[in-house]
């Protein structure tokens, strides 16, 4: 599973960000991240930007890193072939709920947080808005997530678990990355828009893998 689990983490994340619920709202995360001055005749520069975009990835990863963490923490004493059966089963029911959502959208959700509450200024806000991120929208992301964090429970333990994680937290965090360079440039204008015209295609990827994954812990043959 090890040569496979962090690239397959990576592209989970990727899927992550190009789902229809987390794509249209990119533009809103990455004004908050850069600041309001952003809409001003003094925009920040492009080294602030991706300072405060780095430290937002940053903050959600590590909310995703302690979770995966604290659930190896907790099933770590469970015996290899039991959590094969569970890892596996789970990875098949997250891919299921993943296509799922493609279909009913009242699957298709999230918990906004009101960014205007997230406390601190500057980078500091930034690292915290990203922590907002991870827990307002774990429900949206949740089955893709969820695959990943049952993957990160199957390792051998909670150093095991850490990987995938930090892969997936990649992920989705590389292309805010790359979609905070471009802010406000016509590259970024078409990328969103390609983006938001493919999001379900991200989606429908993603939940295929998750089911093939599954299929292959469940089996044993990974």
């Amino acid at each position: 599973m090890g040569e496979v689990a962090l690239p397959l983490a990576f592209g989970l994340g990727i899927a992550s960000f190009a789902s229809p619920c987390v794509v249209p709202l990119i533009p809103v995360y990455l004004a908050n991240i850069a600041g309001l001055s952003i809409l001003s005749d003094n925009p920040p520069t492009r080294r602030h930007i991706l300072i405060s975009t780095l430290l937002f990835v940053g903050g959600f990863g590590l909310v995703f890193i302690l979770m995966g963490t604290v659930l190896q923490a907790i099933f770590g004493a469970i015996p290899m072939s039991v959590k094969q059966q569970i890892a596996g089963g789970l990875l098949m029911l997250f891919g299921v709920l993943l296509f799922a959502s493609t279909k009913i959208p009242r699957l298709n959700f999230q918990s906004r947080l009101n960014m205007g509450r997230v406390k601190g200024t500057g980078y500091i806000r930034s690292a915290t808005l990203g922590s907002v991120f991870a827990i307002g929208w774990t429900p949206c992301i949740g089955p893709i997530i969820g695959g990943v964090l049952a993957m990160a429970a199957y390792g051998g333990d909670v150093l095991a678990a850490i990987a995938p994680l930090t892969a997936y937290s990649l992920g989705l965090g590389v292309p805010f990355v790359i979609m905070g360079v471009l802010l406000g440039t016509p590259r970024g204008t078409q990328a969103m828009k390609f983006l938001t015209q493919h999001a379900h295609v991200a989606t429908i990827v993603g939940s295929a893998t998750l089911v093939i994954i599954g299929v292959l812990i469940f089996t044993g043959t990974v």
